[in-house]
C-alpha cells in the first residue's frame, strides 16, 4: 500500500487572521521568555524508562545566570494558564525539572511544576507554535467532548497535559487483561473516536498520538480516546489519513471491535457521534466559523494535497460542496455542513 503520511510535514506560520482570533479569545500571552531561550541549555542527561530503554527525552540544565530567571518565567506561566495570572501564587511553586524531546516534529520541552504546599504537580509543554497544531487545538476544544487549554506566545506554544495511557502502551500491555465488557465499551469508544477525527480531518492518529482515559464509573470502567497530537490537522491529501482504523498501529483495536461488535452497532455508534459533533458545531457556531474563516484565509497544506482530499471526499459523498472546495479550511467547512445538514435532516424534533 502506497504510504498514507507524509514523511516530514512544514510548520506553517499563525497568519495574522488568526492571531486576532487567538487575543480575541485569551489564547494568546506575554511573557519574557520563548521556545528559542530554552534551547540555550547548558547540558543534558539522557532519561531512561523503568525497562532501561531510551525514552527520547533528556533532561536539561542552565547556567545559574539564566536558570532563575526562566525558572520566574515558567512560573508565571503556569500562574495564568491554571490560575488567574497573578504573581501571589509564585512563592509556592517549584520549577523540578526542564526535559526536552530529541524526537518529532515539535521538539517540545516539558516542564514539571510542583506546588511546594501540597507536593502535587503538574506538567507544562513549550513547543514552536505550528499553525496546523493550533487549528487542531482549538477544534478538540469546540468539537469534541475535551476541554484544550493552551497558550500562544508569538513563535512559541504553551500547552498543558493530557493525562492517561499512551495507546501503544495500553494495546501492548493492558487491553489483553480487560474483561470482555470492557473490551466492547473500547471497541464503541474506538467507533466513536474515528469518526471524530474523520469528521474533524484530524489525521495521524496512531497509537502513540493519542491516550487511553479510564474513569471509574459505578460498576465499571469508562473509556475515553484523547488525542494528544495535533500537527496533522487538515494536512494530507489521502482521506484514509483521517481515519484511525486504517493506520496499521491500531490494527489491535480494529480486530477487537469487529470482534465484539455487530455491524448494526458500528453504524450506530458512526450515527451517534455525528449527531453530538453536529450538535457541538450548532452550540460553537459563531466562533466555529471565526475560526473557519481564519482556515479559510490561511495556508496549512499543498494544492496537491487539496485536490486529493477534495475529490476523495466527493466521491465518497457525492456532496458538491466539496468539489467547489479552494483549501482546506473550505474542505472541513463543507464536512461539518455536511453532517449538520444530514443531523436536522433525520432528526424531525429539530428546529431550524
Amino acid at each position: 500500500m502506497r504510504k498514507l503520511i507524509s514523511k516530514k510535514k512544514p510548520a506553517f506560520d499563525i497568519s495574522e487572521k488568526l492571531l486576532e482570533y487567538l487575543t480575541e479569545h485569551g489564547r494568546t500571552i506575554k511573557i519574557p521568555i520563548y521556545y528559542d531561550d530554552l534551547l540555550r541549555f547548558q547540558g543534558s542527561v539522557v532519561i531512561y524508562d523503568a525497562q532501561g530503554n531510551d525514552t527520547l527525552w533528556i533532561s536539561v540544565y542552565y547556567s545559574e545566570s539564566e536558570r532563575e530567571e526562566i525558572e520566574f518565567s515558567l512560573k508565571r506561566m503556569y500562574s495564568i494558564l491554571h490560575s488567574d495570572g497573578s504573581d501571589s501564587l509564585l512563592p509556592y511553586l517549584s520549577i523540578d525539572s526542564i526535559d526536552f524531546c530529541t524526537f518529532g516534529n515539535t521538539k517540545p520541552f516539558r516542564v514539571k511544576v510542583r506546588n511546594i504546599l501540597n507536593d502535587n504537580y503538574i506538567f507544562l509543554y513549550i513547543k514552536k507554535a505550528d499553525a496546523s497544531r493550533i487549528y487542531g487545538l482549538e477544534l478538540e476544544h469546540l468539537l469534541s467532548p475535551n476541554h484544550i487549554n493552551f497558550l500562544v506566545h508569538e513563535n512559541s506554544l504553551i500547552e498543558e497535559h493530557i493525562s492517561g495511557i499512551p495507546g501503544d502502551d495500553f494495546i501492548e500491555n493492558h487491553l489483553q487483561f480487560c474483561s470482555e465488557r470492557d473490551k466492547r465499551e473500547i471497541a464503541k469508544e474506538f467507533v466513536k473516536f474515528n469518526e471524530r477525527c474523520f469528521v474533524r480531518l484530524l489525521g495521524d492518529m496512531r497509537a502513540y498520538n493519542y491516550v487511553m482515559v479510564l474513569t471509574n464509573d459505578f460498576d465499571r470502567i469508562q473509556y475515553r480516546i484523547r488525542a494528544i497530537d495535533f500537527d496533522q490537522q487538515s494536512f494530507e491529501g489521502n482521506s484514509k489519513v483521517y481515519k484511525p482504523q486504517f493506520l496499521k498501529e491500531n490494527n489491535e483495536l480494529v480486530k477487537l471491535t469487529l470482534s465484539v461488535l455487530q455491524e448494526e452497532s458500528i453504524e450506530q455508534y458512526k450515527k451517534e457521534e455525528r449527531s453530538l459533533l453536529a450538535k457541538r458545531a450548532n452550540s460553537e457556531k459563531e466562533r466555529l466559523q471565526s475560526l473557519l474563516f481564519c482556515m479559510k484565509n490561511d495556508t496549512i497544506s499543498t494544492s496537491s494535497k487539496i485536490k486529493q482530499l477534495q475529490k476523495d471526499l466527493f466521491v465518497l459523498t457525492n456532496d458538491i460542496n466539496f468539489k467547489k472546495s479552494k483549501n482546506m479550511g473550505e474542505i472541513l467547512e463543507a464536512a461539518l455542513d455536511f453532517i449538520v445538514r444530514n443531523y436536522k435532516n433525520e432528526n424531525p424534533y429539530i428546529i431550524s
